[in-house]
């Protein structure tokens, strides 16, 4: 779909930095700024009730009457700027023109009759008798408050299809290139269609960030957050597994590979699209439905039900809902990785959960016969019973689950398998790559295994989402190493198999950092912590009409959290200082690469000082506001970067766009964070923030460093070609 040529400044990230299509950009701005009139509607309407409840029988003062008139101006401004992007989208979409039409011109009336019936400025005046006003007509203000909320919504619901449409066109254009990616044989072509694919995601990632912002149902938030994280990820996977197809065209763990990239990505997107069209593919099943604390839930809301309903459900049906919970802790029993004296206590737990049912419905018989006070108190008494057994039940499964986890995060933080495979890799080893290849299989199944157990107890459904998507990952991500593995293993001097199989290695650590911060919030949920701030450093504390946040004083960490921001600050302090040795080497400091690196630089120094409670960020708004500069900034890098590729050869230009593609998805995690509301856990969006930042650094200092390699490079080249000209000048006159 094409866009229309949108004034400058309205676009996001796309427009200003060109990485982006034409038109994608201002598609987005569409939607933004339709979200921000609404926004603006909404309460002025609200104002216009308000008024409109007013007491008829009291005097209207001059302060009264200018309030009534400023906000029917206010709303009819709105209504203006709201029909001006309804139209816009109108224009673009010619299916539901007339629908929009229609729709904004209902607005633009009502608009302009509730600007006439609240202008009362001259209301006390003598000459005003007979004027029609929102005191006189009451119910045409009425009216005129509903045709705009209705108008505004229907263009909204208008607005909404076409941007599903957008997501729909550009999730095709993407699987159309990835066709052509599959079937590329040249080096050279790949690097052209890598470049347009490269372009297609970001422009998908834009779309489908601001979808998953605008989802009100945290389950769908969650489900598009796993599916983006996939092909944020798979999209590095795909360049450099890719690659070494066309470099080992006849090895067939090479092809294994790279098809495992396609096939996750094709589902991953599969899935987004589900997840906008608010469609249900055939076969799937609700996974919430297999959690254990979600079933024990529902059974104690059912059970305390009955004090009220004797008759709310059967006997045969609660006795169903307890065998169904009882059946899924059998998952932490039958598993080889629980212990002895968990078994023991989970299988002692549900015994007694039984018995104290089969006493319920004993009770419950009898309160339905005897309707006296001592059966009614015994109920209340079995009940309570019950739900402090289960309660019991539901500690020992989460402590089973997340002290297995915790016990196997540790133990593999050093990734021995890991290392051991990239060794046998460049060794040619064969035998040392089975049986490591063999050890990652065991902890793959592990890994799988404890998140299973970690959905049962994750307390809510998003996070339930997360373990899923931890699961499939661990499942696709350990097959894969193995493949790449055995690719190097096969051809230990390939350096691109070797940077592969890094790659794949890179995607697994990250995993289990996640793991990390998983089990984290799913103990914050268990122990009652959720929806807390973390006092942190200069972060003020959450009140609820927080209007100033600089006139609070700032907040001491616990000692967790101050080792944490500490170790993390002081990383990211030498990634500046290493960012700025790169800079220094440039002889030309004027050039675009290095004042935008300059300037990422400096603005990380400045996250760093914030970590130790000084320079001039003093707030986490500060924060806030600086990093998303700060993103811009890595963007209009990236864009700089991609324009120098240009002069390169094939090899090297590939080897930017390596880092570039890395960088990008950076930009816009670090966008999404900085935007995402994070009500209460004021330390947790910083944490977050803090950690991207550290990473785009990283990336910066490589990207610094292999730019000014290659420009030096590029200049040698130049120079030995304009000798070689000269000579040949020389010579032809002589």
């Amino acid at each position: 779909m094409a866009a229309p040529p949108g004034p400058a400044g309205v676009g996001g990230a796309g427009a200003a930095h060109g990485s982006g299509p034409p038109g994608f950009a201002f598609d987005s701005g569409l939607e933004i700024r339709t979200r921000s009139v609404e926004q603006t509607l909404l309460p002025l309407v609200s104002q216009i009730t308000t008024l409109i409840n007013h007491k008829d029988n009291t005097k209207k003062s001059d302060k009264t009457l200018q309030a009534i008139q400023r906000v029917g101006q206010a709303v009819n401004l709105a209504v203006g700027r709201f029909v001006k992007v309804g139209e816009a989208i109108a224009n673009e979409n010619r299916d539901l023109k007339e629908e929009i039409n229609i729709a904004c011109i209902e607005a633009k009336q009502a608009g302009e009759t509730i600007a006439a019936l609240t202008d009362v400025s001259s209301l006390n005046c003598p000459e005003s008798d007979g004027q029609i006003t929102i005191f006189t007509d009451r119910a045409g203000v009425i009216k005129a408050a509903r045709l705009l909320l209705s108008s505004v919504t229907k263009v909204l619901l208008l607005a909404d299809r076409v941007v599903i449409k957008q997501i729909i066109t550009s999730r095709n254009k993407v699987l159309a290139t990835m066709e052509r990616l599959e079937k590329v044989n040249s080096f050279q072509e790949f690097v052209q269609i890598f470049s347009q694919f490269g372009n297609e995601m970001v422009e998908f990632a834009h779309l489908t960030g601001d979808r998953q912002n605008d989802l009100k149902d945290e389950k769908k938030k969650a489900k598009m957050a796993a599916a983006r994280a996939v092909l944020e990820k798979c999209t590095m996977m795909l360049l450099t597994a890719s690659k070494t197809c066309l470099r080992h065209p006849n090895c067939e763990s090479a092809h294994k590979n790279k098809e495992g990239v396609f096939n996750r990505m094709k589902v991953a997107l599969d899935k987004v699209i589900v997840i906008v069209t608010d469609s249900k593919p055939s076969g799937e099943t609700d996974t919430s439905s297999v959690s254990i604390f979600t079933g024990i839930k529902e059974f104690k809301m059912n059970i305390e039900t009955l004090q009220d309903n004797l008759y709310f459900q059967s006997k045969g049906n609660l006795s169903a809902a307890l065998a169904a919970i009882l059946e899924r802790t059998e998952d932490f029993t039958d598993s080889a990785y629980t212990s002895h004296e968990h078994r023991e206590r989970i299988l002692d737990l549900s015994a007694q959960a039984r018995m104290e049912v089969q006493q319920l419905i004993s009770v419950w018989i009898q309160a339905q016969s005897r309707k006296t006070k001592s059966v009614a108190e015994e109920l209340e008494l079995t009940i309570l019973k019950i739900s402090h057994s289960l309660n019991e039940l539901k500690k020992e499964l989460h402590n089973t689950a997340t002290q297995l986890a915790a016990d196997l995060l540790k133990y593999h933080a050093d990734h021995v398998v890991l290392k051991a495979l990239k060794l046998t890799g460049v060794e040619g080893n064969l035998e040392g790559l089975a049986e490591h290849s063999c050890k990652l299989s065991q902890q793959k199944e592990q890994l799988v295994e404890t998140c299973r157990l970690l959905r049962h107890v994750s307390g809510t459904e998003p996070l339930e989402i997360t373990c899923l998507h931890a699961e499939e990952t661990f499942q696709v991500t350990g097959q894969q190493i193995i493949s790449a593995a055995e690719t190097l293993t096969l051809h230990p001097s390939s350096k691109i198999a070797k940077e592969n199989l890094d790659v794949f290695c890179e995607a697994w650590e990250s995993q289990i950092s996640d793991m990390s911060t998983l089990l984290r919030e799913i103990s914050d949920i268990f122990e009652g912590r959720r929806g807390e701030k973390y006092g942190y450093l200069s972060l003020p504390k959450s009140m609820k009409n927080n209007g100033n946040l600089k006139s609070l004083k700032p907040d001491k960490p616990n000692s967790e959290e101050q080792g944490k921001i500490v170790k993390l600050g002081l990383k990211l302090g030498l990634l500046t200082s290493d960012a700025n040795c790169e800079i220094k080497k440039w002889e030309d400091q004027e050039n675009e690469i290095v004042r935008y690196g300059r300037n990422m630089s400096s603005m990380a120094y400045s996250l760093y000082l914030f970590t130790r409670g000084e320079g001039p960020l003093k707030t986490s708004q500060d924060l806030i506001n600086q990093l998303e500069v700060f993103a811009e900034e890595g963007l209009k890098l990236a864009s700089s970067v991609q324009v120098f590729s240009k002069q390169l050869k094939d090899d090297d230009k590939l080897m930017l766009l390596l880092e570039i593609n890395k960088l990008i998805p950076l930009c816009h995690q670090l966008q999404t964070i900085t935007k995402t509301s994070l009500q209460n856990q004021v330390f947790l969006k910083v944490d977050k923030c803090i950690i991207k930042t550290r990473s785009m650094m990283a990336v910066l200092v490589q990207l610094l460093s292999l730019c000014y390699k290659l420009l030096k490079k590029l200049q040698m080249e130049n120079n030995r070609w304009a000798s070689v000209t000269s000579k040949d000048s020389v010579d032809g006159k002589t």
